[in-house]
């Protein structure tokens, strides 16, 4: 998954745990002979240090060690609202925004963030499907929402297997919501231009690395959804949400993705 933009909180999550005073030892494997907490460990009161220089006055929720190995990943709570930082293991510096696993584009940050709140959801009411893409059968049972950039490589990946998914199971059918990314300098012409022409044949062209024409037709759809997937915790694509509002962020096969659609995670 790729992300929208670099913040100090993404809203996504309830924490469960408690905050102790002891340290926090690292456990990834290869570097200090393989076994990192002989050499490192973080406490909660340096964690809290840390964010008190970036004149913040969220407070530690959990810190465990990131899935790159040489960064901490630190659970905070804002005013209500839980996010992830990461620092290093000398703490001189702070690093906002997301983990993305290449092979895949899952956003490691998020996921462990939904990880920690049990039964992620947004609600679908908020979500109008008058201005989406259709792919497969609007009369199909199964609605699946598809925030999505068309200049995010793993979005195409997910479209593909999308299509795979209608082919086999006729009661499932994707609204797929437009949302540009401000990291894809051609993102935003290009969603317009689809949205324009409500044409899922030139996402298709798209996805498939063909040229598509610039069309601007004055429609507000793609800041209307911009907007949209900001206020319900979207911050990167491609974000799949189920008929219940569960929320999953990144690229799936197509047999992983009919399990999501089926109810299991």
């Amino acid at each position: 998954m790729i992300t929208r933009s670099i913040s100090f909180v993404f809203v996504f999550t309830l924490f469960f745990g408690l905050v102790f005073s002891r340290p926090v030892q690292a456990f990834s494997t290869g570097g200090c002979e393989g076994d990192c907490n002989k050499c490192h460990s973080l406490t909660y009161e340096d964690a809290q240090g840390v964010i008190r220089k970036m004149n913040s006055n969220a407070k530690v929720v959990s810190i465990q060690i990131s899935p790159v190995k040489g960064l901490w990943e630190i659970t905070v709570d804002d005013n209500g609202k839980k996010g992830l930082f990461y620092t290093d293991f000398s703490k001189k510096f702070f690093v906002a925004g997301p983990i993305i696993e290449l092979d895949n584009g899952n956003n490691r940050s998020q996921e462990h963030l939904d990880q920690l709140q049990e039964n992620k959801k947004v609600d679908v009411s908020r979500i109008p499907l008058g201005n989406a893409l259709v792919l497969g059968n609007r009369s199909a049972h199964n609605k699946v929402i598809v925030f999505t950039d068309p200049e995010c490589p793993f979005c195409a990946k997910l479209h593909g297997e999308m299509k795979k998914v209608v082919e086999q199971r006729k009661d499932i059918v994707f609204y797929i919501k437009l949302f540009p990314l401000a990291m894809h300098k051609d993102a935003y012409w290009k969603a317009n231009a689809i949205a324009c022409n409500k044409s899922l044949r030139m996402m298709d062209d798209n996805f498939a690395g063909k040229p598509i024409a610039k069309t601007s037709c004055g429609a507000k759809d793609i800041d209307e959804n911009i907007k949209l997937a900001e206020s319900l915790g979207i911050t990167g694509t491609p974000a799949l949400i189920r008929s219940d509002g569960t929320v999953h962020s990144g690229t799936l096969p197509a047999d992983k993705l009919i399990e999501f659609i089926n109810g299991r995670k």
